[in-house]
């Protein structure tokens, strides 16, 4: 059953525009729990364990070279699994945590969590999500850019994730980011009204 009735959930795909909504969302005054950045932090708490996994080369200055990484698990849905089991349960309980202390404050904060749908089970205690929304195709693209990546690889990234039009069609709410900066900051203020007009129950 929902316990933390102030939280909304932030997710979309890779390459949807996730982090630069919670940006805005930040500069609104509210307050973000980042299951990117808890992910960061717990690699680097564990990154032994890791480069067990994945070999030495994952290891830079004993810490983790998250792109190297990222190119070993991204091609390999096994060694996925792997990094996934290792690190998951560590974030889930990071983020319960820092919920739980937000939740006493009685007003909306944001959780954002990539792979919401692809682990909702692990997370049933958020009932309201909000979907970050851009085409597949331009998802493609837009990874393309950011990760200096070919087609095929960045097609296979966006493909490891429940397809975008599902995670839509399963969400509260709706963040559409098909656009420049300035649209997205319009649509995730609309967003914004559209809660305050739906409080939690």
């Amino acid at each position: 059953m929902p316990q933390f009735k102030h939280a909304i959930v932030i997710t979309g795909s890779i390459g949807s525009g996730k982090s630069t909504v919670c940006k805005i969302l930040a500069g609104r005054g509210f307050e973000i729990i980042d299951a990117d950045s808890i992910a960061h932090e717990q690699l680097n708490l564990c990154a032994s364990e890791v480069a067990a996994e994945f070999g030495s080369e994952v290891l830079n200055g004993g810490k983790i070279d998250r792109k190297k990484l990222g190119a070993l698990a991204f091609r390999d849905a096994g060694k996925l699994k792997i990094l996934e089991r290792i690190l998951h349960p560590k974030i889930r309980l990071e983020i319960l945590s820092r919920a739980a202390k937000l939740e006493s404050a009685g007003r909306t904060y944001f959780v954002d969590i990539p792979l919401f749908f692809e682990r909702r089970d692990a997370y049933k205690e958020f009932s309201r999500v909000a979907v970050v929304y851009a085409p597949k195709d331009t998802l493609i693209s837009r990874v393309m850019k950011r990760n200096e990546l070919s087609y095929d690889a960045s097609k296979r990234r966006v493909e490891l994730q429940i397809d975008i039009e599902e995670k839509r069609a399963a969400a509260n709410f709706t963040i559409e980011n098909v656009g420049d900066f300035e649209n997205l900051k319009n649509e995730t203020l609309k967003f914004l009204s559209e809660i305050s007009s739906k409080p939690c129950t």
